[in-house]
C-alpha cells in the first residue's frame, strides 16, 4: 500500500536543493565579495532551516503544524527577502527579513514544545 506523499518533506527536500543552489552561485557567480557573503549566509541559514522542517515534517499535531508553517513561512521570507534584495537590488524586499525571522523563531519554539507535548504531566 503507498503512504501519502509528505508535501512538508518534500519542500524541506526542494528548499535545502535551493540553498546549495545559491551557495554554489554565490560563490561561483557573484563577483562583489560583500553581497556573495550575504548570499552564502542567507543559504546556510535557508539549508539549516530545511533541515529543522524536515524533521518537524515528521511530527504531528496543533503544534507541529504551527512549526511546519512557521518554518516555511520563515525561510520563504526571511532568506527570500535577502536574496532578492541583493540578486535584484529591490531594497524594499528586504522589510519582510525581520518578520521571516521571527517566524523562524517561532518555528524553533514550537517545534519544542510539540515534542514536549507528549510528556505531559498527570
Amino acid at each position: 500500500m503507498l503512504k501519502k506523499l509528505n508535501y512538508w518533506s518534500l519542500s524541506a527536500g526542494i528548499l535545502g536543493m535551493t540553498a546549495l543552489m545559491l551557495a554554489a552561485f554565490a560563490t561561483h557567480g557573484i563577483q562583489d565579495p560583500a553581497i556573495a557573503a550575504v548570499l552564502d549566509r542567507s543559504a546556510n541559514y535557508q539549508l539549516l532551516h530545511s533541515l529543522a522542517l524536515m524533521i518537524a515534517a515528521q511530527s504531528s499535531g496543533k503544534l507541529a503544524t504551527l512549526s511546519k508553517l512557521a518554518f516555511l513561512s520563515g525561510i520563504i521570507l526571511f532568506c527570500g527577502a535577502i536574496d532578492l534584495k541583493y540578486l535584484t537590488s529591490i531594497t524594499e524586499l528586504g522589510r519582510f527579513a525581520p518578520l521571516g525571522g521571527v517566524l523562524l523563531m517561532l518555528g524553533w519554539l514550537t517545534l519544542g514544545l510539540s515534542s514536549m507535548a507528549k510528556y505531559r504531566l498527570r
